[in-house]
């Protein structure tokens, strides 16, 4: 497909109003996408105040992100570099203990479209349970590993896929239970990336 069409195909996505009865605050699909990404990072669906401002990770969760992977805003949002694609592209509205599930509607209808444009992608971060749930399906009928499992066994997916808790506040309780985590994945993780973003100075 031609660059034409990729960009016919963003504008189809940012126009989609598949599962609008479900969102209390309307459809406004929030993802950043180029064909020259080399990362991906596969996310879970943009938050209130992120679909007021329609950048994605713009929230304190984004500022943790960040952090993990030692890059600035100007690489982050710099969508030649870095592709941000959540498993629900709209803000699904918020339960009793944070934010809902990402419509289930929204990755059979858009992502594999979307990630076949895609064809630089060295480093895909999977970003909380549900981009992990999609991306590491087990093909054996046996339950899914759990988050921790998941993060914990990291080194099994490396250096093309790492598994992430989800970087918000929400999770400071895991982060303190798990401190192998910002002690061993999180230096990795920075050279990794490092290496990838040397590569499109």
């Amino acid at each position: 497909m031609s660059a034409d069409d990729f960009t016919s195909l963003i504008s189809q996505v940012r126009q989609c109003t598949l599962c609008a009865e479900h969102l209390p605050l309307g459809p406004r699909p929030v993802f950043q996408l180029h064909e020259t990404a080399r990362i991906l990072i596969a996310s879970q669906a943009p938050g209130r105040r992120v679909h007021e401002t329609g950048l994605p990770f713009n929230d304190p969760s984004g500022d943790r992100l960040r952090d993990w992977l030692n890059m600035s805003r100007d690489i982050f949002y710099d969508p030649h570099r870095i592709a941000i694609l959540p498993m629900g592209l709209c803000f699904p509205g918020t339960g009793k203990s944070g934010d809902l599930p990402p419509r289930p509607e929204c990755a059979p209808a858009w992502r594999s479209e979307l990630l076949s444009h895609l064809k630089n992608i060295e480093l895909t971060l999977l970003v909380g349970q549900y981009a992990q749930i999609y991306y590491l399906a087990r093909q054996d009928g046996k339950p899914a590993a759990t988050l921790t499992e998941n993060v914990q066994s990291w080194r099994k997916f490396w250096p093309g896929i790492v598994p992430l808790p989800h970087p918000s506040p929400r999770n400071n309780l895991w982060l303190k239970r798990n401190p192998w985590f910002e002690e061993e994945v999180i230096p990795a993780l920075r050279e990794r990336v490092a290496v990838i973003l040397n590569q499109t100075a």
